[in-house]
């Protein structure tokens, strides 16, 4: 599983609205504790030209993103996405349509402060009370924003100069943001821009129309002689585990190891399907480890045939099919593999049947004069059928626990075959069953008291961080219980991709997460 959150580590809504008693502008109020975030503009509500906007700071904790990367708990960059995601919080005021806000990096450093009241704006921050506010972006006097607001990065997007601007359009006004903000993590990360976090806000044309400027209000000739009042999140204090903003990172993190799925090179798939990947993990101690004389380097595979009684390679290294990638050599008799993480190393390659196709193939790792291990593989012969496939499936979780710690991460593994298939004798005496390999699955995770999806399936995704990846012993998928809030029961459900596209399963699977 691809995916790790990150919650902020502050937020505020800073606003130049009036108070609800008074002509008074609430420049100075601060609303950081606040259960609730907001963002609005008001014209004419005050006086028939009056603008009152309100923006949202947030800010997230990049030093655990350097920390996790250089842990190897998420990829370097370019393997990685992150998601800026804030949550919807229903109201029974106006709701606007149709409207777009600004994600921009703020330019210079602010605090949360210790506000409360969203309605009169009677919580104000000056030289003794921390936190930033319309005026302020902390509470020494002399520190002012720049420009009344806050002050954001908006220069067009130059790597290691300036910082990426952001828009994410809501059509009818209720739905969560999501914005991709990999750009801005990357350049925090790096170091090369500071992490002051992002300003969520109405665009200049969306924000109120107003033809001059003063001490709390900008000049905006582009705006709206209309309202957009009011769009509201979730802020980090919500009582709602599921609802406080997060920066996500996403990523593909399958390991597609085809050793169990392996098929003999044919001219009815083409190239790339023809391509199988194996792996070699290295485990010392029960500790994936890597090779001392190997390192993060290059490894390599020879493939063999059997021994009289098919239980070890034997004979000359077999002939690969020659790709000028994995298989370069003019004898296309070694795969070149290389280091996947720590401990495992994968190599590709392509092989085709002889008249009398082999049933056992040996692979052998290799660097130099040492052999490192031996595998085996149980290869397949494509075959096309003459009729159209719509194939169903039943799945099963064979390894389920009852409970589960919020500080574990568990690996669920996912027996799949088809249905009203009879096994063979030979299944039915063994004692593992036979299941099948589907390359593309994925899966979701929901709140059974409410069927509430808190990990939505990654199927129409680029990121594919919720698919499952497979091995010899079939498909598997890993959860970090920390994802979930403790004290509940939650369901898995599957989706299978074949012939006839995704198909949601019919069984979920049930645990239930406690605290430490």
């Amino acid at each position: 599983m691809g995916i790790k959150n990150y919650k902020a580590t502050k937020d505020n809504t800073i606003t130049n609205g009036y108070k609800l008693v008074s002509q008074i502008r609430a420049t100075g109020s601060n609303m950081g504790a606040a259960d609730i975030l907001e963002v609005h503009s008001i014209y004419g509500q005050q006086t028939t030209s009056s603008a009152e906007l309100s923006r949202v700071l947030i800010q997230f904790p990049t030093t655990a993103i350097s920390s996790d990367r250089t842990a190897g708990t998420i990829p370097a960059s370019g393997s990685v996405k992150f998601f800026l995601r804030m949550f919807n919080a229903r109201h029974s005021e106006q709701l606007p349509r149709d409207f777009t806000v600004n994600v921009l990096a703020v330019s210079q450093s602010w605090q949360e402060g210790y506000g409360l009241d969203m309605d009169g704006y009677s919580d104000e921050t000056d030289d003794r009370i921390e936190g930033s506010n319309w005026m302020n972006r902390n509470s020494s006097p002399a520190a002012t924003w720049a420009r009344i607001g806050g002050d954001y990065h908006s220069s067009s997007y130059t790597p290691a100069v300036t910082m990426p601007n952001y828009t994410f359009t809501f059509s009818a006004g209720d739905e969560d943001l999501l914005v991709d903000v990999t750009a801005a993590v990357e350049e925090w990360v790096s170091g090369t821009q500071t992490n002051n976090g992002f300003g969520v806000f109405l665009t200049s044309s969306q924000e109120a129309y107003t033809t001059a400027s003063d001490n709390a209000v900008l000049l905006n000739s582009a705006g709206q002689q209309k309202s957009f009042y009011t769009k509201r999140f979730f802020s980090r204090t919500s009582e709602f585990f599921f609802k406080r903003p997060s920066l996500e990172a996403r990523w593909d993190s399958r390991t597609m190891d085809d050793r169990g799925n392996f098929y003999y090179s044919s001219s009815l798939a083409p190239a790339a399907d023809n391509l199988n990947t194996i792996y070699l993990y290295n485990y010392v101690r029960g500790q994936l480890t890597n090779i001392p004389g190997v390192g993060t380097g290059n490894i390599y595979v020879n493939i063999h045939s059997g021994s009289a009684d098919n239980t070890a390679p034997s004979g000359s290294a077999l002939q690969l099919v020659k790709d000028g990638v994995h298989v370069t050599g003019s004898g296309k008799l070694v795969a070149i593999g290389g280091y996947v993480s720590a401990g495992i190393y994968s190599a590709s390659f392509a092989i085709t049947a002889s008249s009398s196709p082999l049933t056992k193939l040996f692979d052998v790792w290799y660097s130099g004069p040492i052999q490192y291990s031996t595998g085996s593989i149980t290869p397949k012969t494509l075959n096309s059928p003459g009729w159209n496939q719509y194939p169903q499936f039943t799945t099963k979780i064979t390894n389920l626990k009852p409970l589960y710690s919020e500080d574990e991460t568990a690996r669920f593994r996912v027996f799949v075959r088809e249905r009203n298939v009879t096994p063979t004798i030979y299944s039915v005496a063994s004692s593992e069953a036979q299941g099948t390999i589907i390359p593309s699955a994925s899966f979701e995770i929901f709140r059974t008291v409410d069927n509430e999806t808190v990990i939505n399936n990654s199927t129409g995704s680029a990121t594919k961080h919720t698919f499952l990846s497979y091995d010899n012993s079939g498909s598997y998928f890993d959860l970090n219980m920390s994802l979930l809030e403790p004290g509940y029961m939650y369901g898995i459900r599957l989706m299978l991709y074949s012939s006839n596209g995704w198909r949601e399963q019919e069984e979920t699977f049930n645990f239930r997460v406690e605290n430490s």
